[in-house]
């Protein structure tokens, strides 16, 4: 796959609305609040556009259920995918376009997480600018290497997420 990083586009917003609705739609009465995350998210931070979706469900088990669904409206469902107590689902294969992440109600560390960078992005001009930089440098640099791309984020967005929880838990 290859690592492609863009300036923010205004439409990202609007398939957030898209595909929450069909979300909506199949996780019925399970779902409880759906949250546009990730940097697509963030107005005016460079990205891959690739929209991440976080679902809150009531019972993260019950996710399992609607795999079929989903996979027909052209997700693969890929379990927990390296995080206990999520439901990973990916669109678009080798041109990925959704990522979904789902977590029960009561996985508040998980939800936090995400809600606060978002968040902190959004309000902080230094580190979205310093962020988005960073992950155009990197797809510069690692082109075909999403492996190496993710590395040479990880201490930064570490650090990103210290300051983004600490900020977000005070407010």
């Amino acid at each position: 796959m290859k690592i492609k990083v863009v300036e923010y586009r205004e439409e990202w917003s609007k398939l957030f609305q898209v595909e929450s609705k069909k979300i909506q739609d199949i996780f019925g009465k399970e779902l409880i609040a759906i949250h546009h995350i990730g940097s697509t998210s963030v107005p005016h931070l460079n990205a891959k556009p690739i929209i991440d979706i976080m679902p809150i469900v009531k019972k993260i088990e019950h996710v399992d259920s609607f795999n079929i669904q989903m996979s027909k409206i052209g997700y693969e469902p890929l379990g927990e995918y390296g995080i206990e107590g999520r439901r990973f689902f990916r669109k678009g294969g080798d041109q990925r376009t959704h990522h979904i992440h789902v977590f029960q109600n009561t996985n508040k560390n998980d939800m936090e997480r995400h809600l606060a960078v978002r968040d902190y992005l959004r309000t902080h001009y230094e580190a979205r600018r310093d962020y988005g930089n960073l992950k155009r440098e990197l797809a510069i640099k690692f082109p075909n290497n999403i492996n190496s791309y993710s590395d040479g984020k990880d201490e930064f967005v570490k650090n990103l997420e210290r300051k983004a929880l600490l900020w977000y838990l005070e407010k």
